[in-house]
C-alpha cells in the first residue's frame, strides 16, 4: 500500500540533468555507503582522539585531506555551501563592508539570494561595476575603511556573455593582499581542480582559487565533488580558525554520516582515475556516447518486446545543480513516441505510471514524446528500467 512506502524513495533519473537538486544531486559511491554504515552500526570516534585519549576536533579527518586536494592550509566542513557563505561573511567581515560585482548577485534557488544571505550574516554588501562589466579600478575605488574584503562569487547557474568584462580571482586576491583586506572566492560547484572531476568545462576550481591567494574558498560536496550534502571552506589557517571559532558553527555543523561519506569521496578523489571510475557523477561525465547509444539500442529492443514504440537516439544531457550552466554533454537514450499502449494512452500518462512505480522513473516530456536520458543512469540498472517501463505499459 502507498501508506506504508517510505516518503523518501530511490528513483530512476532519466532528466538528462546529472545533478538534479530534486532527484536529491549526487549518487554516493559505494565506498561512500559503505563508510556511512560503518559509522552509523555504533560509536565512532567523532570528536574523540584516539591517541591522546582527549576532545578531537570534528572535521579533523577530513581537513587533512581536503588540504591535500587543494593546497589549503586549512579546511572545514559544515551543512551547505550558503551556511559556508554565512560563516565565511561573519568571520571575515561581520559588520563591515565586502565589495562584490553587480554581474555576481546571484540567486541559486527557493531563499537563496545573495544581498539576504549578507543581510542574515551581518556584513554589508558593497556593489561594484556593472551586471555585465566590472573592472579593477572598480574594486580599488570602492576599498576604504569598511572595507573588509573582495569577494569573487560564481554564477553557476547562468551566464552574462556578450558585451563583458570580469576580474580574475587572482587579480582580485592581489589587490587584497595590497589593500590589507580579505579574498573570498565563493565557486559554489565544487571542482577540485582542473584534472577532477574529468570533465567540467570552465568550472573555476578550489585549487585554482587556493594558488590564486584567496583567503577562503568555498563550495559544495554534493556537486562536482560527488559526494554528500555539505559546505566545504578551504583556505589559510587563520581564515579558517576564524570560522570555527564562530559560535554559528555548532549550529551548521555535520554529522558522522555527512563525514564519513565525504572522507570516502576524497580518498577516491585522490586519484583522478580512480576517482573516474568510482565516483557515480564522474563516471557518468565519463562515459563514452558510443557506449550509451549501445545500452540505448539494448533498452529500445527490449520495450519494443512491451508494445512501446521506443528508439534509441541521441540526447542532450546537462550537469545542473548550478554546474557548468548551459554547457551540454552528449548523450544518448530512448526515446518513446506514439503509438500508446491502452493503459497509457500518451507520453504524459506513461510518464505518470513510470513515477508511480516501483521503482519510480522520472525522464522527460518533450515534443510529443517520452525521452529517457541514460547518462545519469547506472549500468546496474539498465534490467530495473526495462522492467519499470514494462510494468508501466501493461498498467501493472
Amino acid at each position: 500500500m502507498a501508506a506504508d512506502r517510505p516518503a523518501l524513495r530511490p528513483v530512476l533519473n532519466l532528466t538528462g540533468i546529472l545533478l538534479n537538486t530534486g532527484l536529491g544531486r549526487a549518487p554516493l559511491a559505494a565506498e561512500a555507503i559503505s563508510a556511512i554504515d560503518e559509522v552509523a552500526r555504533g560509536y565512532c570516534n567523532l570528536e574523540y582522539d584516539l591517541i591522546g585519549g582527549d576532545r578531537g576536533r570534528r572535521a579533523g579527518g577530513v581537513a587533512g585531506l581536503l588540504a591535500e586536494l587543494t593546497g589549503a592550509e586549512a579546511a572545514t566542513v559544515v551543512n551547505n555551501n550558503a551556511g559556508a557563505t554565512i560563516l565565511a561573511l561573519r568571520a571575515l567581515a561581520g559588520g563591515r563592508e565586502v565589495v562584490v560585482s553587480r554581474g555576481q548577485l546571484v540567486e541559486i534557488g527557493g531563499s537563496y539570494r545573495l544581498p539576504e544571505i549578507f543581510e542574515v550574516s551581518g556584513a554589508r554588501l558593497r556593489e561594484v561595476g556593472t551586471t555585465n562589466k566590472t573592472r579593477l579600478a572598480d574594486y580599488e575605488r570602492a576599498i576604504g575603511p569598511e572595507t573588509a574584503a573582495l569577494m569573487r562569487v560564481h554564477p553557476g547557474n547562468y551566464r552574462v556573455v556578450g558585451f563583458t568584462e570580469s576580474v580574475g580571482v587572482a587579480e582580485m586576491a592581489a589587490l587584497a593582499r595590497s589593500r590589507g583586506v580579505a579574498m573570498i572566492d565563493d565557486i559554489g560547484s565544487g571542482r577540485l581542480d582542473e584534472a577532477r572531476p574529468p570533465v567540467a568545462g570552465d568550472e573555476p576550481s578550489a585549487a585554482g582559487g587556493v594558488r590564486a591567494g584567496a583567503d577562503l574558498v568555498l563550495f559544495s560536496g554534493d556537486k562536482l565533488l560527488g559526494g554528500p550534502q555539505c559546505g566545504i571552506l578551504v583556505g589559510t589557517r587563520a581564515a579558517v580558525a576564524r570560522v570555527e571559532a564562530d559560535p554559528l558553527m555548532r549550529a551548521l555543523r555535520v554529522d558522522k554520516l555527512t563525514l564519513a561519506a565525504l572522507e570516502a569521496t576524497l580518498r577516491l578523489a585522490r586519484d583522478p582515475a580512480l576517482g573516474a571510475a568510482r565516483i557515480p557523477l564522474w563516471a557518468s561525465l565519463a562515459a563514452t556516447v558510443e557506449g550509451l547509444m549501445a545500452r540505448a539500442e539494448a533498452l529500445a529492443d527490449r520495450l519494443r518486446g512491451a508494445g512501446l514504440a521506443a528508439s534509441a537516439v541521441p540526447t542532450v544531457a546537462y550537469l545542473g545543480g548550478g554546474s557548468v550552466p548551459g554547457a551540454e554533454v552528449p548523450s544518448a537514450g530512448v526515446r518513446i513516441g506514439p503509438p500508446y499502449p491502452p493503459a497509457t494512452p500518451g507520453e504524459a500518462a506513461l510518464a505518470a505510471a513510470l513515477r508511480r512505480g516501483d521503482p519510480p522513473v522520472v525522464g522527460r516530456v518533450h515534443a510529443g514524446a517520452l525521452w529517457l536520458d541514460l547518462r545519469g543512469l547506472d549500468t546496474r540498472d539498465d534490467d530495473l528500467l526495462a522492467r519499470a517501463a514494462f510494468a508501466a505499459a501493461s498498467g501493472g
